[in-house]
């Protein structure tokens, strides 16, 4: 979305007041009880979805709920083909294991970013190595990275590894934080010319798009989150997309146990996991995704409300999409010109009844993360303490002076 755009679904300017407190109160309603920093929209067929696996007894991972999701995900997306499994954690897992990361491997990612990004690299026993994000997108920076890798990578026998390490360093998580894009086309170019494996976490941008591609196409695969907190949910639950079809089965195959034969018998034929999504999940899923637009739509004229109401206040700066791609903005970030005074914002709107919270906390800083491999990440220092989310949820209530008939 241009900024122009983004302006357009305001129609009219509530008068602005003098403290954050008094401009959030222009784009929220009033209502009982707080409004949650993002909470799910039950909607549409979901009641009649999820009773249909209650009345069938097909509640568990196979069913035609499961086989529809993952052809609606693969419809959203543009993706040719979709693994529904469990969570996202799973499916960044999964994807990374087939994908070849191995113990002793490391694998590049953003200290900025939720900490299962990291776990799933520790899973397959690899160790993650920290890179910078950027200002604008709050995402990986493909600019630092690339002087960065310059420095820290040599070639060995065909594989780049880490001159301080020895360590191959084998594959790149970029994440769309918040659902903002990440600068792909600049990142793939520096990902051919180390070799690097490309597994996007795309889990925060369901709706995302650079250019006409969705979020999660541009390497090897791209994994999405459907949890509680997310744009849709299936309850828990998260899918790989990719256009590689013998990458595709390896994972739906690794995803089922790595269940092999014709069924007559229990035979696995590799170390699987037990990662697919249950029917009952899917079910909700597939209500969830028939509504999406609608979803999409609501949560950017909040953006819009947030971004006028905010305009002209002094210390505080709206996150907005980066120039290069669309957001779904799944959370609206702000950023304070100090650390003080976004705590204080912190604790004058949570006792005001709107559920805010800190970004990320770096994952460097995290005692199971703080010795790995890193580079100068005085960017994400400096974003982690000044930045705050608000309350971002597709169904909230817009107060009558920021409504709108786009909504």
């Amino acid at each position: 979305m241009s900024d122009q755009t983004l302006g357009s679904l305001v129609e009219t300017a509530p008068p602005k007041g003098q403290n954050i407190l008094e401009r959030i109160s222009t784009v929220l309603s009033p209502h009982d009880g707080p409004h949650p920093l993002h909470a799910p929209e039950i909607d549409g067929n979901a009641w009649d979805y999820v009773k249909d696996c209650l009345d069938t007894g097909w509640v568990s991972s196979v069913g035609k709920w499961v086989d529809r999701f993952e052809d609606m995900i693969t419809q959203t997306t543009g993706a040719r083909h979709a693994i529904a499994t469990v969570n996202g954690t799973a499916a960044l897992h999964a994807a990374l294991y087939a994908a070849g990361v191995r113990p002793g491997d490391e694998v590049l990612v953003p200290s900025f970013t939720f900490v299962a990004t990291a776990n799933a690299i520790h899973y397959c026993g690899a160790t993650p190595h920290f890179v910078e994000c950027e200002a604008q997108s709050l995402g990986l920076d493909p600019a630092a990275l690339d002087q960065y890798l310059d420095m820290t990578l040599t070639c060995r026998d065909g594989q780049f590894v880490n001159r301080h390490t020895d360590a191959p360093v084998r594959a790149i998580v970029p994440v769309h934080c918040y659902g903002h894009p990440v600068n792909m086309e600049l990142l793939r170019g520096i990902v051919a010319r180390y070799n690097l494996t490309l597994i996007e976490d795309a889990a925060e941008s369901l709706g995302s798009f650079i250019g006409d591609c969705h979020t999660g196409r541009f390497g090897r695969a791209g994994v999405l989150s459907f949890n509680g907190n997310k744009t849709i949910t299936t309850g828990g639950g998260g899918a790989i997309i990719t256009d590689d079809e013998l990458f595709a089965r390896r994972l739906r195959h690794l995803t089922t146990t790595a269940r092999a034969g014709d069924g007559t018998e229990l035979i696995h034929d590799a170390v699987g996991f037990n990662y697919r999504m249950p029917n009952l999940n899917a079910a909700l899923g597939c209500a969830q995704l028939e509504t999406l637009d609608s979803k999409l739509k609501s949560k950017q004229i909040l953006a819009a409300r947030y971004a006028d109401a905010l305009e002209g206040l002094e210390g505080v700066s709206t996150v907005t999409h980066p120039k290069w791609g669309r957001s779904n903005y799944w959370l609206n970030a702000v950023l304070f010109e100090t650390q003080q005074a976004r705590n204080a914002a912190f604790s004058e709107l949570n006792e005001a009844g709107y559920q805010c919270r800190a970004v990320w906390t770096p994952l460097h800083h995290m005692p199971m993360y703080c010795d790995n491999p890193r580079m100068g990440l005085s960017v994400t220092e400096d974003l982690s303490a000044r930045g705050l989310l608000l309350p971002s949820g597709a169904g909230l209530p817009l107060s009558e002076a920021s409504s709108s008939t786009d909504r």
